[in-house]
């Protein structure tokens, strides 16, 4: 495993239980890919009642672009902020993450960028099965870009 959630912590902006991701398994310069158990835990922040709605699964690919950001730009501490701006071909195939056995998968692909925006790819497995997929327009600093 290249980090643990330790490590993800200091460059991410959440703190604590909202700190979705276990681990790094792989990460190039395009691409990164996370593991994670927390959809599990009885005491996920992202609940809603006794369930974890699968479109929460959006903050679990948002926390690993997060990551690949912040690797990419070589920070080892909180990088300048970022913020969801758009989602587009959003699939998810089934109603809630909570009731999967299989730890999430979260992988990432940088399509396009600049100083000031991000576009990822991203796809979310558990065991063989695809849970969702989707593509996600990141504006970095957005008080400095104008947005």
């Amino acid at each position: 495993m290249l980090a643990v959630k330790t490590d993800i912590a200091k460059v991410i902006p959440h703190v604590g239980s909202m700190c979705l991701l276990d681990g790094v398994l792989e990460c190039d310069a395009q691409r990164i890919r996370c593991i994670s158990s927390s959809h599990r835990d009885p005491a996920n922040p992202m609940r809603s009642g006794d369930e974890l709605p699968a479109l929460c699964g959006i903050e679990y690919a948002a926390q690993a672009m997060a990551v690949h950001g912040a690797w990419d730009a070589k920070y080892d501490s909180k990088p300048r902020a970022g913020y969801l701006a758009a989602l587009r071909d959003i699939a998810c195939t089934t109603m809630r993450l909570d009731n999967l056995s299989d730890d999430l998968i979260i992988d990432a692909e940088k399509v396009m960028g600049d100083e000031a925006r991000v576009i990822y790819q991203f796809d979310i497995h558990a065991g063989t099965s695809r849970i969702m997929s989707g593509r996600a327009t990141v504006v970095l600093d957005a008080d400095k870009a104008g947005v």
